[in-house]
């Protein structure tokens, strides 16, 4: 594996898109879980609407979403070759 191909693997694996993503469809799987297993009562108190099973497809919809977003644009890695210093030095004072 060539050193681009691990940098670029690194600012994939670390793409806030991918853990927001992520995170969004681990709590709207749990939360259409519990809401599927709702009892009457929480319903009832909900005024007859699954509010946790809707929120939790809700979530699951916008965590595809992020994480649709993430593989269609990923990002590039940034050259190590420019660095921040570098940068500075290079504009005019």
């Amino acid at each position: 594996m060539s050193d681009e191909t691990g940098r670029k693997r690194v600012a994939r694996l670390f793409d806030i898109r991918r853990i927001i993503g992520a995170l969004f469809l681990l709590y709207g799987v749990i939360l259409s879980v519990v809401g599927l297993l709702d009892g009457k009562a929480a319903v009832d108190k909900a005024e007859g609407i699954r509010i946790n099973l809707w929120t939790g497809i809700a979530m699951i919809v916008v965590g595809a979403v992020f994480l649709v977003w993430e593989r269609l644009r990923p990002l590039d890695a940034p050259d190590p070759s420019h660095s921040e210093e570098d940068m500075a030095l290079d504009q005019p004072k």
